[in-house]
């Protein structure tokens, strides 16, 4: 992408960001072609047990017909979300309790030009008002459509072929993969890797995330490091926005750990993370193997940094709630137009992205848009 995961992630502030997101995802899936090279020298046990890890769900057939088409060009698109499930030690992590249901609390749209050359990250707020279309849940129960719903519910609603089906009606796109991780696998990688570091200019109190960080550079271990990409309340302007740049400044300093502790030539840390990457993912059915894995890392080995560009979907605050967001227009059409025929993320959408506030003047609102999205 231009400059900024997601592809493994995301967004921007009010100047061009290289994508740590992307090159957390990159980095991800480039480790695993290391494990699948370490699987196959110590036998085939070990290669069937990270594809036992990995959970994978048949979107295809969920969804069926009635769907964008699939592009012919070699561009694709991969839906990347963060899970707020409770389930089993995500319940210890996180806190609270959904009902047994889980929501996106983070969602990426990555797009792979055709020449597989750049890439764009689109972060869609979590409070966004869309359209749900209806559509079916895993266990075959019918999910009604709704007018005007949080885009997060589509995934609680419907599980991923409804978070699928919800994003393709948004932005005219075909998701052609979906990458799932929760709370407990992120903590889980970032303990494998040793936790890292993150800088605040401001200090970060928040009783609901539990992270409380005085102004300074912190190193952070898994249980932190959750807190910290979760927190909003207790820095800036409490927004998603502005949570949505804490997740990509914490991109960033996973990439500076894994360069610093020499993942690929580490064998043992390797095993460890890939174990804890592949536990931690559920991916689509044609994702669903290390091997498949591998080979999308190779369709992404060009795309370095300074080929991706990272942002957030244009917002404005909804007419209807003012703790809500909708789509700003005609920016957000402009952009996901720009994804549909292949081009690079308009010049003004990289120019207008809200701004991180934990790298906030102190005193100084760190939101570029009065939205509030709680």
């Amino acid at each position: 992408m231009t400059t900024q995961w997601e592809k493994w992630g995301e967004m921007a502030g009010h100047r061009q960001q290289r994508s740590p997101r992307g090159r957390a995802l990159r980095i991800a899936l480039f480790s695993l072609a290391g494990l699948l090279v370490l699987a196959a020298a110590v036998g085939g046990v070990a290669y069937w047990k990270l594809n036992g890890n990995l959970k994978s769900v048949d979107i295809n057939a969920q969804l069926g017909t009635g769907r964008p088409p699939a592009a012919t060009d070699g561009s694709f698109n991969v839906l990347v979300l963060g899970s707020d499930s409770r389930a089993g030690s995500n319940g210890n992590l996180a806190g609270g309790d959904t009902g047994g249901t889980a929501r996106s609390d983070t969602a990426m749209v990555v797009h792979v030009n055709q020449a597989h050359t750049a890439a764009s990250v689109v972060s869609i707020p979590r409070d966004t008002l869309v359209a749900r279309p209806a559509c079916t849940a895993a266990d075959g129960k019918p999910v009604p459509a709704a007018r005007s719903a949080m885009y997060n519910s589509a995934f609680e609603a419907g599980g991923p072929a409804c978070a699928v089906r919800t994003t393709e009606q948004l932005t005219g796109l075909r998701m052609d993969h979906y990458v799932e991780i929760d709370f407990a696998g992120f903590a889980d990688l970032i303990d494998a890797i040793g936790g890292v570091d993150v800088t605040t200019t401001v200090p970060i109190d928040d009783k609901d995330s539990g992270l409380d960080l005085s102004a300074g550079t912190h190193h952070l271990q898994g249980e932190q490091a959750l807190a910290f990409v979760r927190t909003r309340h207790g820095v800036g302007d409490g927004s998603d926005l502005g949570r949505i740049e804490l997740q990509k400044q914490m991109m960033k300093s996973i990439m500076a750990q894994v360069g610093e502790i020499g993942l690929t030539s580490n064998p043992a840390t390797l095993w460890s993370v890939g174990d804890k990457l592949t536990r931690a993912l559920t991916t689509d059915s044609d994702l669903g193997s290390v091997s498949a894995l591998v080979g999308l890392a190779e369709r992404l080995k060009a795309i370095g940094p300074e080929q991706m560009t990272m942002v957030t979907l244009p917002v404005v605050t909804a007419p209807t709630d003012a703790n809500r967001v909708v789509p700003a227009a005609p920016a957000a059409e402009q952009l996901w137009a720009a994804l549909r025929a292949d081009r690079a993320v308009p010049p003004a959408v990289v120019a207008s992205q809200p701004a991180n506030p934990a790298e906030a003047t102190p005193g100084a609102s760190a939101s570029a848009t009065p939205a509030r999205a709680r």
